[in-house]
């Protein structure tokens, strides 16, 4: 199969719902490059792809480059991004490029993030490299990249060199996640009733990236009447996924263990008391990972059930933020 059309990569573990996502074709190994090469990534391919469908693309051979290719760089002229090649000053594919982003819609409408190639004057998503004024600079996105996330401003999207950072490889998947989690809501009956729903499941994780912003959220979506959801519902997204993109902290997810916590204040002992906090100080003092307060406090909550916490998806995460929870 060409990892070059639409096509999603086939399934490798079909019991896990894998969750559609966007991706430069070049990062899958497909040999698309401008001097027929290719940049495959190892941990894109070999672990995300155990959790994402990926959807690739390259836009640079959708509107005809071919390959090998006269190679492309951004440059200010007029006040206006250009697209052109690095030999060839008439070459000149900025309105192709704009155009294969708007008409690729159908699709990026289906997609819950989009990794993208770092660097490329199409598909980098900052810091490309740009000449303004005879002097390069690393300011830019590149032109089908930021297009894409003009039509889609919601959408988590992410480069590949930058998911070597931890944090922004846990935000960028806890994003994806609860994207995929807001479509399903969309695609089922939007009343204030399930919107409130849904905030509350998500009430920790916000916690857990800004409390002050959260709550505001919060207020907001409490304060809107009913009637109103429908027109609400684009700006709850947009301020969700503001919040979200804000990289959670050590300190807050520490505030966010001693609020679950506090539900069990009533009927845990003082040794299962003291045995939480030290586990919960442990993650504090980087000494133990996330996952080891929540698997303690899992434990506890399923003797002691309570609804609210349980229906969190703090608690009871997707595999893939499962599996965050053990590196954070």
């Amino acid at each position: 199969m060409s990892l070059n059309s639409n096509n999603r990569m086939p399934d490798t573990k079909p019991d896990i719902e894998k969750i559609p996502v966007g991706i430069s074709s070049c990062l899958l190994g497909e040999p698309v490059r401008y001097d027929g090469a290719h940049k495959l990534n190892s941990y894109i391919v070999n672990t995300l792809g155990d959790y994402f469908d990926f959807v690739p693309f390259c836009p640079e051979m959708h509107i005809g480059l071919g390959v090998p290719r006269e190679p492309i760089r951004l440059v200010e002229q007029e006040d206006k991004v250009r697209c052109i090649g690095t030999q060839t000053a008439t070459l000149d594919v900025t309105d192709q490029l704009v155009q294969c982003a708007n008409t690729q819609q159908y699709w990026h409408a289906t997609v819950f993030g989009y990794i993208l190639k770092q660097g490329s004057p199409s598909c980098g998503m900052e810091q490309v490299n740009i000449l303004r004024n005879n002097t390069l600079k690393q300011d830019a996105s590149g032109i089908y990249a930021h297009t894409m996330m003009q039509n889609f401003p919601a959408l988590p999207v992410e480069e590949e060199g930058r998911l070597g950072d931890p944090v922004l490889r846990e935000n960028f998947m806890q994003r994806v996640c609860v994207y995929s989690r807001w479509d399903t809501l969309q695609r089922s009956s939007l009343d204030k009733s399930a919107l409130c729903d849904f905030h509350a499941r998500h009430k920790l994780i916000l916690y857990s990236h800004d409390q002050d912003q959260a709550r505001a959220l919060g207020k907001a979506l409490a304060d809107c009447a009913a009637k109103d959801i429908p027109g609400f519902a684009q700006n709850y997204l947009t301020r969700l996924m503001t919040i979200l993109k804000i990289p959670a902290t050590r300190n807050n997810h520490v505030n966010v263990l001693q609020h679950i916590q506090g539900y069990l204040k009533t009927v845990l002992s003082a040794a299962d008391k003291q045995e939480l906090a030290e586990l919960i100080e442990a993650y504090r003092l980087g000494q133990a990972p996330l996952n080891t307060p929540l698997t303690l406090l899992r434990h506890h909550f399923r003797s002691q059930p309570d609804e609210y916490i349980n229906n969190s998806y703090y608690m009871n995460p997707h595999p893939l933020e499962l599996m965050l929870s053990h590196s954070l």
